[in-house]
């Protein structure tokens, strides 16, 4: 007799890969809410494939689901915008590629996506100085956010990040300050504030920069530095 042909281990892994995914975006929809929906909306996140299901939710959905690289990437490309959102809580910060980054920044198209790989993902990789300069000259709004608010992350995250690296990022937030898109200039703006949020020594810096764009003849470079000027008088 002859015997049973088993799969080949590869497919027989896609399989299972594949099967999760799909009980991923079930339990997705089983958290889903109308008010978690609306408030999508309401918080100025325009997602193409969005469920509607909290940060809370998501973040317990993924403890449950723990780290798994080939989980993330599949999980990225369902375009399902909660889906997308698992991916910075369930990728391996180690697996994570400079292409990689790449690929997923392009694909951002609301701040909500954008901001939450920068803070809980993309600042943790070695690669993301290097995608801070890279981003910052992008043109689609979204990507040229991510630099700043990936820049912004570091500021908070990067404990052994030289000051210099900071005083380099404030040339580019300068840079960037007359791009009137809302989503750039208030990640700009984000990225200023948490620079000179950092220590004692980015102070300086990080006050001239802002006092500069407040005096700006640009609309925009004015209201990114004056608003940065009133945090920072609030904290000093």
């Amino acid at each position: 007799m002859g015997t049973a042909t088993k799969p080949a281990p590869k497919r027989a892994g896609k399989n299972a890969l594949a099967q999760r995914v799909r009980d991923v975006l079930a339990s997705l929809e089983q958290l889903s809410t109308q008010r978690d929906l609306d408030n999508l909306a309401r918080f100025g996140i325009t997602a193409t494939k969005p469920i509607g299901v909290s940060m809370g939710n998501l973040q317990k959905l993924a403890q449950r689901l723990g780290l798994s690289h080939e989980l993330a990437a599949a999980l990225w490309a369902t375009g399902v915008y909660e889906a997308r959102m698992l991916t910075a809580f369930v990728e391996e910060v180690g697996r994570v590629t400079s292409a990689q980054m790449d690929r997923w920044c392009r694909d951002f198209d609301n701040w909500g996506i954008c901001d939450t790989l920068c803070f809980k993902l993309f600042d943790r990789t070695p690669h993301a100085w290097a995608k801070v300069a890279e981003w910052s000259g992008r043109r689609a709004e979204f990507e040229k956010r991510a630099a700043f608010a990936l820049l912004a992350s570091l500021a908070l995250h990067d404990k052994r990040a030289a000051d210099a690296r900071f005083v380099a990022g404030l040339r580019l937030v300068e840079a960037a300050a007359t791009d009137e898109r809302n989503f750039v200039k208030k990640g700009v703006n984000w990225a200023l504030r948490s620079i000179g949020r950092r220590n004692r020594a980015l102070r300086t810096p990080a006050l001239a920069v802002a006092r500069r764009l407040a005096e700006s003849q640009d609309a925009t470079a004015r209201w990114i530095g004056k608003d940065a000027l009133r945090e920072f008088k609030r904290l000093w």
